[in-house]
């Protein structure tokens, strides 16, 4: 069933003072110039009985917008080509919509729905008829006074971590808290990974796939402490996420396997989102703005019989790992283009020779259920899967010990991936 939102108004939100000339124009960095083309979708959900008046919070939330701008000048900014934003304060659109339906009825099986609607444009496939501008905002109201803020981030000022920066601004700011926040680095970026002369489409050939699917699979907290035990063993003690991430893997690949004409498991690659914040010590601030992550690609895997959950779990780290300092060295100095020619091989072997390329990327940790304008905390917070095959989120859960894994994958390999038993064994549901 698909949600169906009737527009009531849209506006334009424009910073509450005038970008200073100094800051007319910021460079995008090496990393923001390789983000893929499209927006970074999130959507916050709030029930009847913690959302205020639907004018009031409509309001509260334009006016608290129009003052976190003046923070994040280039997200009401412009792109220019693939190397500079204008922050000309063209502003931000604000749409508003109603929904008839209760909010229950997405809560109870999100899976059942299509929320493309709840978003101001189509994140993976933005109309060129309406430039939307570095981000754009929808505000959605259901019929039992619930919401839905669904919010578009341009990927090319902007990763999961300035998303939830950015949301946690505006939520302070609303709260009328904004005394306590710290300036957002807008530059660090581009002076750690200075711009290129560099042109080159991650997804090209790989993303818009038709016959895929994506559901929502829930670990949660002592489902995940089982599945680090099995995972595990005494010399290896996985994190969550490479523990989801190796059941995950091993699903995937036997459910290919059952695909294939020859029940053979694929040649295959993996390929982990590594927020690189962290991994550079002092240079960069987890305030650092833009794109700052890497790919992390595993050389390709041969697997003849059976797939271990430990021997994946390893590989996973292994794989991680190999985004370490003297990789970030290599960006930042004349070896880059031996990264850039690496990166170009994967997207080849996956987008030319069809080697199954199977893409994870990590939002646990980034607070969005702390998401508080002033009237509580999100139901439920999600974001939309990537049209693409074998591309896992992560989500935290709004407990904060689980995680929500977004599993896209081929209509074929679904099905046999979600009666896994193994799987089977660890999710709490897949509603």
């Amino acid at each position: 069933m698909e949600v169906k939102a009737e527009i009531v108004s849209k506006e334009t939100i424009k910073p509450s003072y005038a970008t200073p000339f100094d800051r007319r124009y910021l460079k995008l960095s090496l990393l923001d110039q390789l983000a893929p083309p499209f927006y970074v979708p999130i959507l916050l959900f709030y029930s009847s009985s913690d959302a205020a008046d639907f004018k009031t919070l409509s309001l509260k939330l334009k006016v608290s917008l129009s003052q976190v701008l003046t923070l994040y000048h280039p997200f009401c900014g412009t792109l220019r080509g693939n190397s500079a934003v204008e922050c000309n304060d063209e502003g931000v659109l604000f749409t508003e919509s109603r929904v008839p339906i209760e909010l229950s009825n997405i809560l109870k099986n999100s899976n059942l729905y299509q929320i493309n609607q709840l978003f101001p444009c189509d994140p993976f496939n933005p109309s060129r008829e309406t430039p939307l501008g570095n981000m754009a905002v929808q505000l959605n109201q259901f019929k039992c006074g619930g919401v839905a803020l669904g919010v578009c981030f341009s990927h090319k000022i902007a990763d999961a971590s300035s998303v939830a920066s950015f949301l946690t601004a505006w939520a302070a700011t609303s709260r009328r808290e904004d005394n306590r926040l710290i300036p957002p680095e807008m530059e660090e970026g581009a002076l750690v990974f200075p711009p290129r002369k560099i042109e080159m489409d991650t997804t090209r050939g790989i993303i818009g796939h038709k016959n895929i699917v994506t559901k929502r699979f829930v670990f949660n907290g002592t489902d995940i402490s089982r599945l680090k035990q099995t995972v595990g063993c005494l010399d290896f003690s996985p994190t969550r996420v490479e523990a989801v991430t190796a059941l995950i893997l091993k699903s995937s690949l036997e459910a290919a396997k059952a695909c294939s004409a020859e029940r053979k498991f694929p040649t295959s690659m993996i390929s982990h989102a590594v927020n690189i914040r962290s991994k550079m010590g002092s240079t960069l601030s987890k305030h650092s703005m833009g794109n700052l992550w890497q790919p992390a690609v595993s050389p390709l895997m041969e697997v003849e019989s059976e797939v271990g959950l430990r021997d994946l779990g390893e590989r996973v780290r292994e794989t991680v790992r190999k985004v370490d300092g003297n990789y970030l060295s290599k960006l930042q100095g004349v070896e880059f283009f031996k990264v850039m020619e690496s990166l170009k091989e994967a997207r080849i072997m996956a987008s030319l020779k069809g080697v199954p390329c199977y893409v994870f990327s990590s939002w646990v940790g980034f607070g969005f259920y702390e998401t508080d304008f002033g009237w509580g905390r999100p139901t439920y917070v999600r974001t939309l899967g990537v049209p693409m095959a074998n591309v896992v989120i992560f989500m935290g859960t709004k407990e904060g010990d689980g995680i929500d894994a977004w599993v896209t994958l081929t209509t074929r390999d679904m099905e046999h991936f979600e009666q896994n038993p193994q799987l089977l064994e660890f999710v709490s549901f897949d509603s």
